[in-house]
């Protein structure tokens, strides 16, 4: 027997509802706090690097990494609302 068979036996005789909801909101949450531990690492590097060109590529990826934040909050946001 399958371990996602016996998950979804374990499941259904439990009576758990919205268990794929949950899943979704925990993985989503552990990947917003990956995304602002990368954050914060590059403004760390930030602060010590002088070069001009690595300002703007940090710059850049920090504008990025911002909006996949802004992005994942509203996904939790409407996950939380369900």
């Amino acid at each position: 027997m399958g371990i996602k068979k016996i998950f979804k036996e374990l499941v259904s005789s439990l009576s758990i509802e919205n268990f794929e909801l949950s899943k979704k909101k925990k993985s989503l949450k552990d990947l917003l706090k990956k995304l602002k531990k990368r954050r914060l690492k590059i403004y760390k590097s930030l602060k010590v690097d002088e070069n001009e060109t690595s300002k703007k590529e940090f710059q850049d990826e920090i504008e990025i990494i911002s909006l996949q934040i802004q992005k994942g909050r509203k996904v939790l946001k409407l996950l939380s609302k369900k």
